[in-house]
């Protein structure tokens, strides 16, 4: 089954850089460790909320806007892409990345067409 871990931060949260080596370290470990058993597809970080566009389509109408869609105090850092065998794998492998220590990390089905 293939899962979307959508990585979810406070932007405001400073760290210090002591504390951003320690997560790009324990983020390369966890990379490692993904790949070695087979179960990282794909992911990446993305540009701060700051740099976001939102589209819409309304009545005939294209609305654009800078910035997130929604105000909410957690925004989307970054997504994976898995392959683990069921539920209960994606959510230790999940719970094993860094971001599930400084925010949140949503796990998502990914549709099988």
């Amino acid at each position: 089954m293939k899962y979307m871990l959508i990585h979810c931060v406070d932007e405001s949260i400073g760290l210090t850089g002591e504390q951003d080596a320690e997560i790009q370290a324990s983020l390369e470990s966890w990379l490692e460790e993904m790949i070695r058993r087979g179960v990282s597809l794909h992911g990446s970080r993305l540009q701060p909320v700051s740099d976001a566009t939102t589209v819409r389509a309304r009545e005939n109408e294209v609305l654009v806007a800078d910035g997130p869609f929604a105000e909410t105090k957690e925004q989307v850092a970054g997504y994976d892409i898995i392959e683990c065998a069921d539920l209960d794998e994606a959510i230790e492998v999940a719970s094993k990345h860094p971001t599930a220590r400084i925010g949140t990390i949503e796990i998502r089905p990914l549709r099988q067409e």
